[in-house]
């Protein structure tokens, strides 16, 4: 899939990725959470214009399977004593997920992992 297949109409809170046209907040939060694939998660980072790494990946996986779990976003100290040695080779700590997530830390990732917006304004 390449970029010219993804659009974001912000007039109607959808996002088009190929064939799917998905509802989003104005924000660009995915509204239903079993509607998220990788290529929900790497349109929006392009729109971000952020390179989603091995290390983004591991961050969005946990959050999705955490939120599947739990309902809930973990908070940020959960996530790096959770995943920290497998993003840092030193560590990671609360600066260094907000480093990879550049637009908002725990929120941007929240966005790239398909969690609810009303549940990521507490990352």
């Amino acid at each position: 899939m390449n970029a010219a297949d993804e659009k974001i109409d912000k007039s109607q809170n959808t996002v088009q990725i190929g064939e799917k046209q998905l509802a989003v907040s104005k924000k660009g939060y995915l509204i239903n959470f079993d509607d998220w694939d990788e290529d929900f998660a790497r349109t929006m980072s392009e729109r971000d214009h952020l390179k989603l790494t091995e290390c983004h990946w591991e961050a969005i996986n946990f959050l999705r399977d955490f939120y599947r779990e739990y309902q809930i976003p973990p908070h940020p100290r959960v996530v790096i004593k959770a995943i920290g040695e497998k993003i840092s080779s030193w560590g990671c700590t609360r600066k260094d997920l907000e480093n990879a997530f550049p637009l908002g830390g725990c929120k941007q990732a929240c966005r790239l992992a398909g969690l609810p917006f009303f549940y990521c304004h507490s990352c």
